[in-house]
Order: structure tokens, then sequence, then C-alpha cells
């Protein structure tokens, strides 16, 4: 069985439709894929639909933006919950009209430098998409300022960058609480991707443990081969599920669907653990 649990469509910062994401998937010979949007899960339906019709299982997910008091990202994965817990619908509402207004701050200050107005970054925008900087990256793409998203976010859309803007985002023990009342499996996704910014230290590792998390995403490319040892130790000390994926954004990444995997067994003990909605399994793939 080939397992990815980790893929983006354009409901968030993805380049294919849930459909086509689910078509990709197919072809890449893949068994099983996680559909895990940020903050939305607006994408399922789409996606449960065209599974059925590739032969692919799909797993409803989600990515979930966090932040810590030091002001550190993190990225939670949930799967299998119930989309219309209150508690976590709630939450995830809350992040994305705050991303929204980050984002239109940030195109206000970019404009004052560079040929990029608001109307530019909607058009890179599925209707009903979760905004962020990605779409800002494509527009300045689209604009010839940048060659492609990487070259975006290593110069003006760091984190470092005076165009730069906070938004709010949910505690990460928050929302592994939230994610399991809502019945769902969370994961800490990339967890030691230092490239992408600062990486959370032993504190917050344990507020998540101690909230209920209950996997760590270890094989992942941007996890450097010694924190993936760290990691290891964590989840052997602590008996969370180990998984990995390719975080696919289609043309939006160089990530390839399968380039990492997902055991089987860990499928399976997902899946006994989210309560809060079903993988959806083409008849072939049922027991």
């Amino acid at each position: 069985m080939r397992i990815d649990l980790h893929a983006h469509s354009n409901v968030s910062d993805g380049t294919e439709t849930p459909a086509q994401v689910m078509a990709s998937a197919a072809r890449a010979g893949l068994d099983v894929i996680a559909l895990t949007d940020h903050d939305s899960t607006d994408g399922w339906e789409e996606a449960s639909r065209t599974a059925l019709k590739c032969g692919v299982a799909l797993v409803p997910g989600m990515e979930i933006s966090c932040r810590t008091a030091e002001g550190i990202s993190v990225h939670l994965l949930s799967y299998l919950h119930d989309p219309s817990h209150a508690g976590l619908l709630e939450e995830i509402t809350k992040a994305k009209a705050a991303r929204l207004t980050r984002a239109e701050r940030m195109v206000t200050l970019l404009a004052e430098d560079y040929p990029l107005s608001w109307d530019d970054v909607i058009h890179h925008v599925a209707p009903g998409a979760t905004l962020g900087r990605p779409h800002i990256a494509d527009a300045l793409v689209a604009a010839g300022v940048v060659a492609d998203r990487s070259e975006a976010f290593a110069s003006i859309l760091t984190s470092h960058s005076r165009y730069f803007v906070q938004h709010y985002a949910p505690d990460p023990a928050l929302a592994v609480e939230l994610v399991r009342a809502a019945g769902g499996v969370p994961v800490f996704a990339h967890p030691v991707a230092s490239a992408r910014g600062r990486i959370v230290g032993e504190r917050t590792y344990r507020e998540m443990i101690d909230a209920g998390l209950l996997g760590l995403e270890i094989e992942h490319r941007d996890n450097p081969e010694e924190g993936r040892d760290f990691l290891r130790g964590l989840a052997a000390e602590h008996e969370l599920l180990v998984t990995g994926s390719s975080d696919y954004h289609g043309a939006g990444k160089p990530n390839r669907l399968g380039e990492n995997l997902t055991a089987p067994e860990v499928l399976a003990r997902i899946e006994d653990l989210g309560t809060g909605t079903p993988i959806v399994r083409p008849p072939s793939r049922r027991p």
C-alpha cells in the first residue's frame, strides 16, 4: 500500500482542484491520499467523488496554522475530524479571517515598491479558498518580480521581510485539544523544518503531547536527517504515530506525490482513532 498523508488543492495553496489532486494521486500509483488544505475542509466533497472514480482511498484532513506564544509557526495536521464541530470550526473561521486581513496589509506594503495590486492577488485565488502568502507569491511571479514561489518566500515574503505581517493563529496545544474534541487525529506536520523558520523547543512538544497529540510527520523532505532522529526518539518515548508524506502542492512546490509514505499499520491506527468522519474508499479498496 502506497499511502501519502499530506496534499493540498487550490482550496488552499495548491495549484490543482481537489478532483485533480485525486487524479494525480492515481497516476502516481498511490493507494491512499489525504487532502489537507490549510484551515479548510471545503475540498472534501469534490475529492471524495473523484476518489471513488479514480480508485484511490481518501483520508479527509486539514492542516491548521498555529503559533506559539513566542511567535513560532506550527502546522498541525488533522485527520478524520468532524468538520462541523463548533469549537474547531469557530477557531478556523477566526484564523481564516485574520489571514485575509493580513494579506491585504501585506499587499498594501508591497505595492509601495512593486507593481502589485489586490486584484492581481485575487486572480490567483480559487473561489472560497483560504488566501495566504503563496497567492501573493503567485502574483509576484506573474508580475515578473520573482521566478517562482520559492524565490518569493526566500526573499520578499520571508518572515524577516519588512512586508511580512503576522496574523492570528491558535496555540498549538489548543488546536490539538479541539481536533481531539472533534474526533480527529492530530499529527505535528514537519516539526523540525528549520529552513522554513524557527522551530519549537521541548516545552511546546510537551504541551502538545499533554493536550493529546497523536503523531509526528517525520518522513518529510523539509525535516533534516538529524532532526528525524530526534523525532523518532520522541515518538518512541511517547508512543506517537510516525507518518510520511509529500506535502504536495501541484506546481506550487517541487514536492512530488509519494516521495515519502506512511506505513499501512499507521493508517489503520489513524482510522481506529478517528471518529469524526470516515475514510472514503472505492469498492475495490474495501476489506
